[in-house]
């Protein structure tokens, strides 16, 4: 059974009988994987408290590809991003970055996923609390493109023209784009200029200061149902949209 050394981001936790946790976990050079960490919640467990979401380490793996579920043999602590569990908003935030990607991602190696995902949420820690929503929001976009899933923003995804400044275009979620005003005929969700600004902005990673961000979230809610959560919504963020009112 080979022996797997890499870079890890755990996104879940799930506890296994009285004394073992079950992880799911973003390396770096392996893509996700699932293991399992025999007495983690033993009280002299050799983990400690260290196995929680987004606590980023270097984990050993014994790995058999005949099966799904693996046995972590060790996890050595690099960050634990504790102030993500501090506040309610940022916590809704991180764990919906981390629903998008174990839904939609896979055992292939994807180094940048993994960075980009780091990078995020480090910048969803860090953020000021004003701001935590503007840095959830892009990255999630920027991520379903990293994913595989990018909207066509761009230009008409029927006629492939590229809109005017200042023509208003339609989103289609079923066809994963935009339509101009030719194409459109009353088909998708009215998608203003600077909407689609903003939107594509968020596709690149850029932060865009708005004041209110809920129709980008329904606006990705409703794509990803489409495309990758077979009609299901996040639920993550249902989680997010609660903690948002409690403020």
């Amino acid at each position: 059974m080979p022996i797997v050394t890499d870079s890890a981001l755990i996104l879940q936790v799930y506890p296994y009988s009285e004394t073992s946790k079950i992880l799911r976990l973003l390396t770096r050079g392996h893509g996700l994987r699932s293991a399992m960490a025999r007495g983690a919640l033993r009280p002299k467990s050799r983990y400690g408290g260290v196995l929680e979401p987004f606590t980023q380490g270097i984990a050993t793996i014994f790995v058999k590809e005949t099966r799904e579920l693996q046995t972590l043999s060790g996890f050595d602590l690099e960050r634990s991003r504790q102030r993500l569990g501090d506040d309610l908003i940022r916590f809704a935030a991180a764990s919906l970055l981390a629903e998008v990607v174990l839904i939609a991602g896979s055992e292939a190696a994807e180094p940048a996923l993994y960075d980009g995902v780091i990078d995020w949420l480090d910048r969803i820690e860090s953020a000021d609390s004003r701001h935590v929503e503007a840095q959830a929001v892009t990255a999630a976009w920027t991520l379903v493109g990293a994913l595989g899933f990018a909207p066509e923003i761009e230009q008409c995804i029927r006629c492939s023209r590229v809109p005017d400044t200042d023509e208003e275009t339609r989103f289609d979620y079923a066809a994963g784009g935009i339509l101009c005003a030719s194409c459109a005929a009353g088909v998708g969700v009215l998608l203003p200029p600077q909407g689609r600004e903003a939107l594509a902005s968020m596709s690149r990673g850029v932060v865009v200061s708005l004041d209110r961000y809920v129709a980008y979230w329904t606006l990705l809610d409703r794509f990803l149902a489409y495309h990758v959560t077979d009609g299901r919504s996040l639920r993550s963020l249902e989680f997010l949209t609660e903690a948002r009112e409690r403020q």
